[in-house]
């Protein structure tokens, strides 16, 4: 609101009409830039107003980001300045150094992750350098959020924000949304903005510490602050009318007769999170036919936990090297690919390819799967209705941790295996196929 934005250079103001949400701003604006106050107008805020009506369909948006049953979702968002989370897009920025720790720490499994990035962050690196920054990260699991189409949809689903001083971070705080910020520059915010309480306040992302104690200690202790809802708009639900009668007015024409509505916001489609990086994988069986199945997609090393660990890849993985060194060895494709001849053929493929593999796993839907031990065991793995909502791959690590244990097949046919990811278990059925 200072007055070389909102002024020319023979001091009249830029704008015929400057849109304000709330009554605070007008008082700040008089206070920085009087000249430009008497074009002031007090409309609400359309982007809240469409937040606001899409918040009944918020399982929705965590299903077309493959939310499900026992699984968060972090947001990460930056907005455009070198003092931003994601700064200028190289050296040492916070949220390139985070990304490999997040998908690290956070097993792949019970957690999502999502990038918010201002779209002057794609503008000035382009798309291309965004997506290659960036592309590890997305064949681990990241979501990389649509700048202008998606981001509110993703706000929405989130169970925490790791953010920076920008917009976007300070709507999630305004819906309640835990957050963490990961850069906080109060630098060129104004004292008097809620924004700047905001900043000033909020807790702290501290990079030296774990980050998955970190973010669930956020979670458990998060006390949302109504205030910074009540600082986004002082008019809500009002927005498209007030706008269409500026509109309307500024042309000289009378409104038409129907009521002002804004475009609900869309479904996004769907997008699954199935990670195509060598994944450790950690193991244990409590018993009774249940097996703690951990799984993190890197770079480094999984953080320690009992029981046993195994390597699991992607057969599309860009990390080819790694094939021959899985214990596990699955795809996701349809049953009836020719491509691949069937799933057992494929299977009887990847064994004879790679010797030190010990199970291939063809996800054939999102509830099942086809696997191959190396015994030459061809079975169905196939989850009970209503618990479709994991990656199969996920059982055919528990069977091979089952079988690498000294366990029978014959001890699950009948009453299958109880396959624990979290705190969430799926009772998963064991056919032969």
């Amino acid at each position: 609101m200072s007055p070389e934005w909102l002024l020319d250079p023979d001091g009249r103001p830029v704008a015929d009409t400057l849109v304000l949400s709330h009554p605070e701003q007008y008082e700040r604006l008089r206070a920085a830039c009087p000249e430009a106050a008497a074009t002031a107008v007090l409309a609400g805020d359309p982007c809240w107003d469409r937040l606001l009506a899409a918040r009944p369909y918020r399982e929705r948006y965590r299903r077309a980001l493959d939310v499900g049953r026992g699984r968060r979702l972090i947001v990460l968002t930056s907005t455009w300045n070198p003092e931003s989370l994601f700064g200028d897009g190289g050296g040492d920025d916070l949220l390139p150094s985070l990304l490999p720790r997040l998908t690290s720490e956070f097993p792949a499994d019970e957690y999502r992750l999502a990038a918010v990035l201002h779209p002057n962050v794609w503008h000035g690196h382009g798309p291309g350098q965004i997506r290659a920054w960036l592309d590890r990260a997305r064949r681990a699991g990241l979501a990389l959020i649509d700048p202008l189409k998606g981001w509110r949809q993703a706000l929405l689903a989130a169970d925490a924000v790791i953010g920076d001083h920008g917009s976007v971070t300070y709507y999630a705080a305004a819906l309640g949304t835990p957050v963490l910020l990961g850069a906080a520059p109060l630098e060129g915010l104004d004292p008097q903005a809620p924004v700047y309480d905001f900043v000033r306040g909020a807790p702290r992302l501290d990079p030296s510490l774990p980050l998955r104690p970190h973010v669930e200690s956020l979670l458990e202790h998060h006390q949302p602050r109504p205030e910074h809802a009540e600082f986004i708009s002082s008019l809500p639900g009002e927005s498209a009318t007030r706008l269409r009668r500026l509109f309307y007015d500024a042309l000289g024409i009378p409104e038409p007769a129907l009521p002002a509505r804004l475009e609900p916001l869309p479904l996004p489609a769907y997008e699954a999170s199935a990670p195509t990086v060598p994944l450790q994988v950690l193991s244990r069986l409590p018993g009774a036919g249940e097996i703690t199945v951990t799984r993190y997609a890197g770079p480094h090393q999984a953080p320690y936990e009992d029981g046993e660990a195994h390597l699991a890849v992607h057969e599309d993985t860009r990390e080819v090297d790694q094939l021959d060194l899985a214990d596990v060895v699955f795809r996701h494709g349809e049953a009836d690919d020719r491509r691949f001849g069937s799933p057992a053929e494929w299977a009887a493929e990847v064994l004879d390819r790679h010797p030190h593999c010990a199970l291939a796993a063809y996800v054939t839907d999102p509830g099942s799967c086809v696997v191959r031990t190396r015994a030459g065991a061809l079975l169905r793995l196939t989850a009970a209705a209503g618990a479709a909502d994991a990656d199969p791959a996920v059982y055919a690590s528990a069977l091979h941790a089952w079988l690498a244990s000294g366990k029978s097949l014959e001890e699950l046919f009948g009453r299958g295996m109880t396959v624990r990811t979290g705190k969430v278990t799926r009772a998963v059925t064991v056919v032969r196929a």
